[in-house]
């Protein structure tokens, strides 16, 4: 069975003028749509600023209501370009209450889904213990026109248990909205180990999974507000892996790229026929997952 997919990724960097990186948004959208792609994946909350290198509740204003004249503009972006649109917003639930929240929009322009990142990091320049509530969606694969959507955020890609638990769910595809980056005090050989290690842990989930997966991060250089550091350097670098985790597309860590990868869903069940993974998982043995360590 044939089922081609042409993918869009957007790899941008970001200004501080909130409409202007969506203007530029869905300038490239309608780029890629009108050049085939059917699936438009964008990098993690690719309408701002990565805000989280700080902690300042000023910045939760930029927060968004799902549903919102945000998600509206989205959704007509979507209806008007005819594709499914994987977005990255700062969900405002309530008052004091907000989520890292993936929006799929589906070609007529409706909601497909939502998915809440689930782990939440807090270390230096990533302070996003202060502004998001973990996920409590669980990892449900998104149902769309184009096939069932296994939207992660940005930290849970170093999770294997999270894309396992998508797969098991019949996700068809890994897919990781990101941003993520080098700090400048680090040297060039351990930068380039992070990186490495970021391709190779999401490479390795294409293949103890079966499934493709395309990773989008954004690009460029981001001032420290507060100026005790020197902000984040974002490695770009995004991403497209077939089930066995072979390159499709990788994009420059250094500059903005916009592109279609082609791939072929129904691989992937070839694949797991020749690489049995999930037939010969010892689940009555695995039960110490549950815990948080072994003692």
């Amino acid at each position: 069975m044939d089922r081609k997919l042409r993918i869009g990724i957007i790899q941008q960097a970001n200004g501080n003028n909130v409409n202007e990186n969506r203007v530029r948004l869905a300038e490239k959208i309608r780029k890629l749509a009108s050049a085939g792609a059917r699936l438009i994946v964008n990098q993690e909350l690719h309408d701002s600023l990565y805000f989280c290198q700080t902690e300042n509740v000023d910045l939760c204003n930029l927060a968004v209501n799902i549903p919102s004249e945000t998600t509206d503009f989205y959704a007509t972006l979507a209806k008007e370009a005819g594709v499914v649109l994987v977005t990255s917003l700062f969900e405002r639930r309530a008052p004091g209450l907000y989520h890292n929240t993936a929006v799929v929009f589906e070609k007529d322009g409706s909601i497909a889904g939502k998915y809440r990142k689930m782990h939440i990091p807090d270390d230096p320049a990533y302070y996003e213990k202060f502004y998001f509530t973990p996920g409590d969606l669980g990892f449900e694969p998104i149902e769309t026109s184009i096939g069932k959507l296994g939207v992660l955020v940005c930290w849970d890609q170093w999770y294997p248990e999270a894309a396992r638990l998508m797969a098991l769910k019949g996700a068809e595809i890994l897919i990781y909205p990101t941003a993520i980056g080098w700090e400048s005090s680090d040297t060039e050989d351990e930068k380039e180990r992070q990186r490495q290690a970021w391709i190779t842990v999401q490479r390795g989930h294409a293949i103890a999974n079966g499934l493709p997966v395309v990773a989008v991060n954004r690009v460029g250089h981001e001032p420290d507000p507060s100026g005790q550091t020197n902000g984040i350097l974002f490695w770009g670098s995004s991403f497209v892996a077939g089930p066995q985790g072979e390159f499709l597309f990788q994009a420059p860590d250094d500059r903005e790229t916009e592109t279609i990868v082609e791939i072929d869903i129904a691989r992937s069940e070839q694949v797991r026929r020749w690489w049995p993974f999930l037939r010969d998982r010892r689940i009555d043995n695995y039960g110490g997952l549950t815990r948080r360590f072994l003692d």
